[in-house]
């Protein structure tokens, strides 16, 4: 992991006079408390600093990697999930595009008569179709859709940073949780870049003074 300048002076700072409170180091930074705040909770996240409350940030001593899979490694797609928006895949274009901005979603899941996942619809996918198609009643989603084998997704027991990383390798914004079913993979909840950072701050703040 790469610091930047400010987290690099963060840990100076804290090597050489831990343990130290956040207001302290904003003050030898001659910066406000809340402006460094994302920079402790990234160098605690990541394992260099440690903190107590009442106490302060101190150096932890330990690798990234061992903080990291300490803190993160049990955090469960399955706690974290939410409800998935599904559309059928004979859904006409226009229909799913009124399904995506009443539930205020980024991705719809498509499924099969059997109720399994057959296609992914993104915003991309529909604005490209709407703009080059005028008749969007009548165009079924599974013509534009993304199909199988080309869908990522996770299950509930993947950690969210196996989750995460197929996110960030395939430059989505969200996953299928699914199900194995002799039918095929039934969609169950979906995981989102904002789950995920929802659930990493909040391991963040219970380090927060």
């Amino acid at each position: 992991m790469e610091l930047n300048k400010r987290q690099t002076e963060i840990l100076e700072i804290v090597k050489l006079d831990g343990p130290i409170t956040g207001e302290q180091i904003a003050e030898r930074l001659k910066l406000a408390r809340a402006t460094i705040r994302p920079d402790l909770a990234i160098l605690t996240m990541a394992g260099f600093l440690d903190a107590r409350p009442r106490v302060g940030y101190f150096y932890s001593g330990k690798k990234p990697t061992q903080s990291v899979s300490d803190g993160m490694i049990g955090m469960k797609v399955g706690d974290f999930q939410s409800i998935p928006v599904v559309v059928n895949e004979n859904v006409s274009v226009y229909d799913a595009i009124c399904q995506m901005f009443l539930e205020d979603v980024g991705t719809l899941f498509v499924v099969d008569k059997s109720s399994c996942l057959s296609g992914v619809l993104s915003r991309k996918d529909l604005l490209r179709t709407s703009i080059g198609t005028t008749e969007l009643e009548k165009l079924p989603v599974h013509v534009i859709m993304t199909r199988m084998p080309n869908i990522t997704y996770c299950k509930k027991q993947d950690t969210l940073i196996h989750a995460a990383k197929k996110m960030m390798d395939k430059q989505i914004d969200s996953l299928p949780v699914i199900v194995e079913k002799s039918k095929g993979l039934e969609v169950v909840g979906r995981i989102t870049k904002t789950n995920i950072t929802a659930a990493f701050l909040s391991l963040a703040e219970e380090h927060e003074l």
